[in-house]
């Protein structure tokens, strides 16, 4: 009888294996190609860029008021975070991003940049509006 039951149990977890590969198989597959490079500053969208469509590099700077400076560099396909006066420098470090698996992110500055399918509005992150 211990055969037959070493064999049950190496077929469930050859089974579990299997359904486990076929999910995440899956979720890539059905993940987009995230070119449109967000760039969020507070939750707000500030600036939507498509990276498919940029044929030259160039840069712009962000500032939050508050003293926080990020330089955006842009080039065809991917974009990064150059330079910054944060402290420690994370969203410098993270590097080009150039698919929609990782953001940029500088807590100090209250930024980040992510790669989506679809440009966002300047109000879309916003829940409500206090005037």
């Amino acid at each position: 009888m211990k055969p037959m039951i070493q064999t049950k149990t190496w077929m469930i977890l050859f089974a579990a294996l299997l359904a486990l590969l076929i999910a995440a198989a899956l979720l890539v597959s059905h993940r987009g190609t995230g070119k449109i490079a967000n760039v969020y500053q507070d939750g707000v969208c500030i600036r939507s860029i498509d990276l498919s469509a940029v044929t030259e590099a160039y840069s712009f700077t962000v500032t939050d008021g508050k003293g926080h400076e990020n330089l955006i560099e842009v080039a065809p396909g991917q974009i990064r975070v150059a330079e910054a006066n944060c402290p420690d420098h994370v969203c410098v470090h993270t590097g080009w991003i150039s698919d929609g698996l990782r953001p940029i992110v500088c807590l100090p500055a209250r930024l980040s940049i992510q790669l989506e399918d679809t440009a966002q509005s300047e109000t879309e992150g916003l829940d409500a509006v206090i005037g």
